[in-house]
């Protein structure tokens, strides 16, 4: 299982809300892929979101965030951990 750091952008004026309605899709959707998202945060101002989540792998990860609807402009696996 490896640890995946993703990002989206394009989010200007994401509320809380939202944040959280597209965190429980991608929550819906992740035990078909074996995909587990810890958490999300996000910057309206800027537009970008963040996601952290353990799975299989980064292609596992964005098969979730697809069917979500949000599909991830980037994915970085972490690989050191403090």
């Amino acid at each position: 299982m490896g640890t995946y750091m993703d990002v989206h952008h394009g989010f200007e004026g994401i509320t809380g809300e939202q944040l959280r309605a597209a965190h429980q899709a991608d929550l819906d959707n992740e035990k078909k892929e074996g995909v587990h998202f810890e958490r999300a945060w996000a910057d309206p101002q800027s537009g970008t979101v963040y996601c952290l989540s353990t799975g299989p792998s980064k292609e596992a990860v964005q098969r979730v965030h697809e069917v979500a609807g949000h599909k991830a402009d980037e994915i970085h696996e972490v690989r050191i951990e403090v």
